[in-house]
């Protein structure tokens, strides 16, 4: 029974090792980057490429999955506070390594009126430094992007899906009053 228990913890203990290698692998995007560039399929099947929107505010925000009850909650405050970001003229665009399909039915199932890219190779998500969470789940990090693409904000939050949005905006709020 020990051999078993102790064999349990040394797998347990290098399948964690290993994730935490994969993720400090990663080059991690910091406040003041100029956002990389990507292309990345959205929720109706449209390329969608960053650089085209340099020029306009962004939020970008990776999540963990589709219709899971965190991210719900996450994308609904998007919605419900979208009018707020619209008058700032600000993109909204969440990620994840959800498909297409999976995120028009997640757009049409809680009306989302902002842009959704299936990262499904988790490859934006590595070029942005998003590490996972709680060693196997996707992280969940909002960067605000003021109009010339630089890094102006980086929210990293696992259990709180809906507090950067507020900060998001009040961020937002002071680059416009800025310029």
């Amino acid at each position: 029974m020990k051999k078993i228990i102790a064999v349990v913890i040394i797998v347990v203990s290098l399948i964690f090792l290993s994730f935490k290698m994969n993720d400090n692998s990663m080059k991690k995007l910091e406040v003041g980057d100029k956002v990389p560039s990507f292309k990345l399929n959205d929720q109706n099947g449209n390329a969608f490429t960053v650089n085209s929107l340099i020029g306009k505010p962004m939020v970008i925000y990776f999540y963990p999955k589709d219709d899971t009850p965190g991210c719900v909650k996450e994308a609904c405050k998007f919605r419900d506070d979208f009018e707020d970001f619209l008058k700032l003229e600000a993109l909204v665009i969440g990620i994840s390594a959800d498909n297409v399909e999976s995120h028009k039915k997640f757009e049409e199932k809680y009306n989302l009126p902002f842009t959704l890219l299936a990262d499904i190779n988790n490859e934006v998500r590595k070029l942005f430094g998003v590490k996972k969470s709680m060693v196997f789940l996707p992280g969940r990090v909002t960067y605000v992007i003021d109009k010339s693409g630089i890094v102006q904000y980086i929210f990293n939050s696992q259990f709180g899906a809906e507090k950067h949005i507020e900060n998001s905006l009040n961020i937002l709020n002071s680059l416009t009053k800025v310029n």
